[in-house]
């Protein structure tokens, strides 16, 4: 699968009429996958309009508006926009994945899942009454994209997974419309598979819960549940050579050259735009990390982690450990 433009940790969102077999899956689920309970079908209407991204979302490119053919028209977006998504403190409670139930009083849970058609939250029937003709009938026509019986051995473990994957797939939506245009814009590594298995392997070692694409230098902005952030700052050989063109240009030291040229090490120079000038000359190594290397489909990658301090981005991003004790704290409420 692709890599996501941004993917962070999201809500999912249980209906059913039955208050005790809510509380009793929203308590057997991963506390990590966030949930919402709904026993009433017009409330769970009500706040999922309310919090849920309408379609294309938050991420939207701007097209010429005058007349003519649409080839023909440029086209701008702000490749900032996503990197600061992760200052929103509510990014946690999208709803991105909804699971309901099939026979309830008010409406039935289809006719819930085809209230929600205009929203791009993924949609589970989770049920012990709906046969499977209804259930086929009801994705055949892009009202669910799961369908599991309650009754099912393992159930439960058969949702959770299900709901890992379509969060999955709805962040792989969210980005598809961009992922072609931020191609072009040195983030060709957005589609590579390789690349893409590098990242998923370094968020498994470093407990980074959501990523977002980092524009300057281009690479990934990663944040671990604390909140802690780190940048992949990734260069492509072209990248690499303009390192060296730059560094030559402002007569930098031979060994910094030196590691450029034979791809030992990645820059990321903080101050200034990013690249080497002569104040850099006597510690031009706390600048730099040992490069790693990919070898994607088209060219290889070098890439490297960046540990950030507080202060060095925009804003602070509020943690995922903070929301899920926030999320603890209401619910013990009285």
């Amino acid at each position: 699968m692709p890599l996501p433009i941004y993917s962070h940790p999201s809500l999912t969102v249980l209906i059913d009429d039955s208050d005790s077999f809510l509380k009793s899956v929203a308590f057997q689920l991963d506390p990590a996958l966030a949930s919402k309970c709904f026993a009433d079908t017009s409330s769970a209407l009500a706040w999922i309009g309310a919090h849920g991204e309408p379609q294309p979302g938050r991420l939207a490119a701007s097209y010429d508006t005058y007349p003519g053919p649409m080839e023909g028209c440029n086209v701008a977006f702000d490749i900032e926009q996503i990197h600061r998504i992760s200052f929103e403190p509510e990014r946690f409670m999208t709803p991105s994945v909804v699971v309901v139930d099939y026979s309830m009083p008010q409406m039935d849970g289809l006719e819930l899942c085809e209230a929600l058609r205009h929203l791009p939250c993924k949609k589970i029937l989770f049920t012990g009454v709906a046969d499977e003709k209804v259930a086929v009938d009801a994705f055949n026509r892009g009202l669910i994209d799961r369908y599991i019986k309650k009754s099912d051995d393992g159930a439960l473990d058969k949702l959770e997974a299900e709901i890992v994957s379509l969060q999955q797939a709805y962040f792989a939506a969210r980005s598809d419309p961009l992922r072609d245009l931020l191609e072009l814009h040195n983030h060709s590594f957005l589609s590579d598979p390789a690349f893409s298995a590098v990242v998923r392997m370094v968020a498994d070692q470093h407990g980074i819960v959501e990523h977002y694409l980092y524009p300057n230098p281009a690479g990934i902005l990663l944040y671990d549940a604390r909140g802690r952030a780190q940048l992949m700052v990734v260069e492509t050989e072209a990248g690499m050579d303009a390192h060296y063109e730059v560094g030559c240009d402002n007569d930098a030291p031979p060994s910094f050259l030196q590691a450029v040229r034979e791809r030992c090490i990645v820059p990321y120079f903080r101050e200034g735009d990013g690249m080497y000038a002569r104040d850099f000359a006597k510690n031009w190594h706390r600048w730099t990390a040992p490069a790693q290397r990919c070898r994607g489909a088209q060219t290889t990658y070098y890439w490297a982690l960046f540990p950030l301090a507080p202060g060095e981005l925009e804003q602070p991003a509020h943690p995922f450990e903070a929301f899920l004790r926030e999320r603890e704290h209401e619910t013990a409420a009285p």
